[in-house]
């Protein structure tokens, strides 16, 4: 298969690159990446020192650029894209909304149109649970059924970009794919996310901002599984169809916080409450079971696995942690502790 992996030099989509070539021999990919600043080409350098030129090949390009998305899907003669390209981070589309609605919802329409105008054959959207809005403690887990009640401008513009996908379903009986997944962690997730931002502030003995009580609550899933359900969805999933994948790790931030602490041996009164985000949701909890039915998904990691390898990855990465101390890295940082 000749894929185009789109977002390839982020969090999620490095790791989705380093699944294919763990677990497929003969796949080619093609990973376009606008290199914005969370975008490192380091995460994938094993893959362009084995692989680059033969079975790999970056394209720097803007997936809202019609011209170029065009002759990349052309010149390598594409067969499927999984689009993981989009703005992500919540704080950031409140401070700006507009590259998220530019990114997720304008340059998933472009590679929509250009991918039905070529006629590939699969197309995987990848979402997020927070399309879905927020639970109540007792309410039931999200299902794929549950209405669209975006909270932050993120999410409200990854809910347009589905609704985008879908519509093109139902138009024009293009066979594409969405997938919703909870929060995410592992490997190459850039600092400015709970775990890795914890895991760097405790490291260094620096107060760690935790928003609220603490109290909100996320449903994790390592990477890893995720890029495993993602490519389910890619080989099996019923066009059409969305498909949820979670972690059935439910923790409230504190317990995320202090699972941190308690790995690296370091004090809780490194803790510092601030000001809650606004619009902030409660709860995000996945019922995956119709991915289990349909795909045969499962995730192998537990959260206490999970984090302990992700915490023991990032202590043994310190070249990788300082490749993102850029000056996004710095700015991020500034809002925090810039008026204490």
């Amino acid at each position: 298969m000749r894929l185009l992996v789109t977002g390839g030099c982020g969090f999620i989509g490095s790791n989705y690159i380093q699944y294919l070539f763990r677990n497929d021999d003969s796949v080619v990919v093609v990973n376009l990446d606008k290199l914005t600043y969370a975008g490192n080409p380091l995460n994938l350098k094993n893959i362009e020192d084995q692989h680059g030129g033969t079975r790999y090949f970056f394209e720097k390009a803007d997936i809202a650029d019609p011209v170029e998305v065009r002759r990349i899907i052309e010149e390598h003669g594409i067969e499927a894209v999984v689009n993981f390209a989009a703005e992500t981070h919540v704080d950031r589309s409140i401070n700006d909304p507009a590259p998220f609605v530019t990114t997720n919802v304008l340059g998933t329409q472009n590679l929509l149109t250009t991918a039905r105008a070529l006629g590939i054959e699969r197309f995987v959207h990848v979402s997020t649970d927070e399309v879905y809005g927020d639970l109540g403690p007792a309410d039931p887990r999200f299902t794929e059924q549950t209405p669209l009640k975006p909270s932050s401008p993120y999410s409200a513009s990854k809910a347009a970009a589905d609704m985008l996908a879908y519509a093109f379903y139902r138009t024009y009986g293009y066979p594409v794919c969405i997938t919703r997944c909870s929060n995410n962690y592992g490997p190459y997730q850039f600092p400015e996310k709970l775990i890795p931002l914890m895991f760097k502030l405790a490291s260094s003995n620096s107060p760690l901002p935790v928003y609220g009580d603490g109290s909100n609550i996320r449903d994790w899933i390592h990477v890893d599984d995720h890029c495993h359900g993602v490519h389910l969805t890619l080989l099996k999933g019923i066009p059409g169809k969305a498909y949820n994948f979670g972690g059935n790790a439910e923790r409230t931030n504190m317990e995320v916080v202090r699972a941190i602490l308690s790995l690296l041996g370091k004090p809780e009164s490194l803790i510092s409450y601030v000001k809650d985000r606004p619009g902030h949701d409660r709860r995000y909890a996945m019922d995956y079971s119709l991915a289990q039915k349909e795909l045969g998904y499962e995730p192998a990691y537990t959260f206490e696995r999970g984090i302990a390898e992700t915490i023991a990855w990032y202590q043994a990465n310190g070249e990788w942690l300082e490749s993102v101390e850029s000056g996004a890295y710095r700015e991020f940082m500034q809002k925090w502790y810039g008026d204490r």
